[in-house]
């Protein structure tokens, strides 16, 4: 028997309901319990709210995570958090601005963010800070006070902020323009914030009114290929060196940056006035460093499921969900996945509710997609699998880290403190591995 016409309807709802898109801090399928309250006893968000809150004169905090953990999400919900606590919070998702896959240097990462910040703050109050926004300040700037090589780099009618983002040629000669004159540029990012604060103050009234920005996907910035380290070293070089260069008082400034980068520019937090990099992890589907299933994680991935589509179990049995939740590792993103390749799959009425034995295809075609693996690479995943720590040897080895951790081959969880494990679809692949010489 084929799928009658209103299985086919429910299926395809449920799965248009498990799509993963940036959920907004009021969005009625919005499960704060995720990442509200963690095994650690805090909210990252409202650490972070408390520390804006408590700040004087500016200040930096940093925000991390894996893909996929909802980093977007409960940014949303820090600004709507600082604007009711009465400050004026600006927003930018900077993936629109930077070329996420090349070097970033200090010049046109300062470029990209004031150009951002321009956008929002007009976007706002209707006009620009002392009356010229950042990109036409940028222009006057590159052809007055650098007297740029127009051979090289030509400026008139280009839109700055698309080639910033999309050509790598442009991006490369900004740069290379720009070396001798760091300092001038600087000095010229920190005095159009300061436009900004007082611009949004004047509007307030309020001479004290704390203003915040939020740079969010910082942390896509990651290398491929052969520049892949090239590309983690200017990661280093841009918030270790130029620490405090980013820390722009009287702004106060919530930068998103890379979950390797405490481990690739350790102690970059202290240079940016004492700031802490407050992590979320994925869903606790185990116990502290084990893999003994929490049946409170498994609780969690079942209300998700619930607020997306209340009939779930006219489609899935219980223990599939919760199957499908262990193989995901308590990450969402990989929870929806499975779910949805799972749906795509079902040809028949009388395969509902999918049982646990009917859902395994999905993790083969999961597993898949992250294999093979190198010798050297399952040598290095056994050791996290049993030491639970990144086991990472020295700096040359971080492409790999960052590959394992972008790619989900390995997950962190926080259970009290942060710990790492494999992938769940991977253990038996990594089990087997016999470790070389």
């Amino acid at each position: 028997m084929a799928l009658t016409p209103l299985t086919r309807e429910q299926l395809k709802t449920l799965f248009n309901a498990l799509q993963d898109r940036v959920l907004e801090w009021n969005d009625p399928i919005y499960v704060p319990q995720l990442n509200e309250h963690s095994e650690s006893g805090g909210d990252a968000i409202s650490a972070i709210a408390n520390e804006i809150d408590f700040q004087y004169g500016g200040g930096v905090s940093l925000f991390t995570g894996q893909r996929g953990t909802g980093k977007s999400t409960e940014l949303k919900r820090l600004k709507k958090k600082l604007e009711d606590m009465g400050m004026v919070c600006f927003y930018a998702d900077m993936s629109e601005y930077i070329l996420t896959t090349k070097e970033i240097e200090i010049s046109d990462f300062l470029v990209s963010m004031c150009g951002a910040l321009s956008e929002q703050v007009k976007a706002a109050y209707g006009e620009d800070p002392a009356g010229r926004g950042y990109w036409v300040r940028f222009v006057d700037f590159m052809q007055s006070d650098v007297a740029i090589d127009s051979s090289t780099l030509k400026l008139g009618g280009v839109d700055v902020k698309a080639a910033l983002k999309r050509d790598p040629t442009f991006k490369e000669q900004v740069q290379k323009q720009l070396r001798g004159h760091v300092t001038q540029l600087i000095e010229g990012a920190h005095a159009f914030v300061r436009d900004v604060v007082f611009l949004a103050r004047n509007r307030s009234g309020d001479p004290d009114l704390k203003v915040v920005f939020i740079l969010d996907s910082v942390e896509r910035i990651r290398g491929v290929g052969n520049e892949a380290m090239q590309v983690y070293e200017s990661v280093r070089n841009l918030f270790f060196a130029h620490g405090e260069a980013l820390r722009i008082p009287p702004l106060h400034i919530v930068y998103t940056v890379p979950p390797y980068l405490s481990v690739l520019a350790a102690g970059a937090g202290s240079i940016m006035g004492g700031a802490t990099s407050r992590r979320l992890v994925s869903t606790h589907i185990f116990k502290d460093r084990s893999r003994q299933v929490d049946e409170v994680g498994l609780s969690l991935m079942r209300q998700v499921i619930a607020v997306r589509y209340a009939k779930w179990q006219e489609v899935f049995q219980p223990e599939a969900v919760d199957r499908l939740a262990i193989s995901s590792g308590g990450d969402l993103r990989e929870f929806f996945r499975l779910l949805r390749l799972c749906l795509s799959a079902v040809s028949d009425d009388s395969q509902l509710p999918l049982a646990a034995d009917r859902v395994a295809h999905a993790e083969s075609a999961a597993r898949n997609e992250m294999l093979p693996i190198p010798a050297d690479h399952l040598d290095w995943l056994k050791q996290i699998s049993k030491t639970h720590d990144t086991c990472l040897a020295s700096d040359t080895k971080l492409p790999t880290l960052a590959h394992f951790l972008d790619n989900r081959l390995v997950l962190n969880y926080r259970n009290g403190s942060d710990w790492y494990d494999i992938h769940p679809l991977l253990r038996a692949v990594v089990d087997a591995h016999v470790t070389s010489a």
